[in-house]
């Protein structure tokens, strides 16, 4: 279609040339004293377009004379930026191959051939990120060198470089990212905390930032802190469900290892998710903890309530590990109190025996649990149940130790030593 249109527009033009130069009988007169030269009008507009056309031409012809100099100039500073291109992509290359001494050379080499371009006045455009990045690759080599003051010189370099106006706000981010990683291989998790608040309030929140903020807060004790970020960066898909289930249950069980009172110990719990709450692993743990401190074991018994309830709905999810804590945690903690809440818990360990009369485990806590009450003839049965069936070494002892207690209380002597003599052999 576009040639077609040249085409009618050519045509069109040639017929108006005709018209105006067919017919056109006039002359042009020059006067050159003492000469006179007559021209028709045609080719005195002809000589003046061809006139024009020449001046034109000469006129670039000299421009382009003129732009020689500069050309080259140009030339020799794409030449010269190309160069340090090459090198700081040799740098990379170098160092991305672990031979940390060449890359620092060759960053080095960059940045000299850098700052000579700025000196005759042909910094390109993105000066700022190449002297930022050459600084950076220098500070890193030496970071892997063991080469801490030639680090940090760099990395302050870079930092002011970033800092400067024109610069990219994802440079200055960058490096202190950066910082944040060395500090951590450093041991220094002050260190990198406080790299860390120096970034705007959106950077601090990118998942490479609370991967770095999360092994910060672990470095330095401050599990809640740790517990925040890790639960933010789940909730980000930072890690497999899995990953981040195992890394929230380590940090809580951390929380909870920490408490010094019964106090703390139910600040940490409530400060908990629901979901977390119902890990048996760290509901076990607390319950213990509890314990330990002295604690409500009413309290702890609670906190174990949803634990015993998915033992009892799911058995085959819940492993032999825990159904042995589980049963270590109720029976301490029954041994201690009397008070109406056991009675509770008695009915419950009762009921699920029954239900299930072919789990040791739970025959063991009833039988543990009617001794602690002085119901003995019922303890003496399941506990003579439990005792051949259990596969716990621990509470299979335990269990003839109590059977062996039984007999003496009632005078049989051959039942007792019997029994001493199991729980002796495990």
């Amino acid at each position: 279609m576009r040639a077609a249109l040249w085409l009618v527009g050519l045509f069109a033009a040639a017929v108006a040339l005709a018209l105006f130069a067919g017919d056109n009988e006039g002359t042009v007169t020059v006067f050159w004293p003492p000469h006179r030269v007559d021209l028709s009008v045609n080719l005195a507009l002809l000589l003046l377009v061809g006139l024009f056309v020449l001046l034109h031409l000469a006129l670039r012809a000299l421009s382009a004379v003129f732009e020689l100099p500069r050309q080259a100039r140009r030339w020799r500073a794409q030449q010269r930026e190309r160069a340090t291109h090459a090198m700081l992509l040799d740098a990379f290359t170098q160092f991305s191959a672990g031979r940390f001494l060449r890359a620092r050379k060759a960053a080095e080499g960059a940045l000299a051939r850098e700052q000579a371009l700025q000196g005759a006045g042909d910094a390109p455009p993105h000066a700022l990120a190449l002297r930022t990045l050459a600084h950076m690759t220098v500070a890193e080599s030496a970071h892997a060198l063991q080469d801490q003051a030639t680090r940090d010189a760099h990395f302050d370099q870079a930092l002011d470089t970033a800092a400067s106006r024109g610069a990219a706000a994802e440079l200055r981010e960058g490096v202190l990212l950066r910082a944040t990683r060395w500090s951590l291989h450093d041991h220094d998790p002050a260190g990198a905390l406080a790299r860390l608040d120096e970034l705007p309030t959106g950077a601090n929140r990118r998942t490479a930032a609370l991967r770095l903020k999360l092994k910060a807060a672990r470095q330095s004790g401050r599990i809640h802190e740790a517990m925040d970020t890790a639960r933010l960066l789940a909730k980000h898909r930072a890690f497999a469900p899995d990953a981040a289930r195992s890394l929230v249950r380590t940090l809580a069980a951390e929380l909870i290892g920490q408490a010094h009172d019964a106090g703390q110990l139910q600040a940490v719990w409530d400060s908990l998710d629901p979901a977390e709450r119902t890990m048996p692993e760290l509901a076990l743990r607390a319950a213990q903890r509890m314990q330990v401190l002295g604690g409500d074991g009413a309290v702890a018994r609670q906190w174990l309530k949803p634990v015993w309830d998915e033992m009892l709905a799911l058995p085959e999810s819940f492993s032999d590990t825990h159904r042995t804590r589980l049963a270590r945690v109720l029976e301490a903690g029954m041994a201690t109190t009397s008070e109406p809440s056991d009675q509770a818990w008695l009915g419950r360990l009762e009921a699920a025996a029954q239900a299930n009369p072919r789990d040791a485990t739970l025959q063991y806590l009833a039988g543990m649990a009617c001794l602690h009450r002085g119901l003995w003839g019922r303890a003496q049965m399941l506990l003579t149940q439990a005792a051949r069936n259990l596969e716990d070494e621990g509470l299979r002892r335990q269990a003839w130790r109590a059977l062996a207690e039984l007999a003496e209380q009632r005078g049989d002597a051959g039942a007792a030593a019997d029994a001493w003599k199991r729980a002796a052999l495990g």
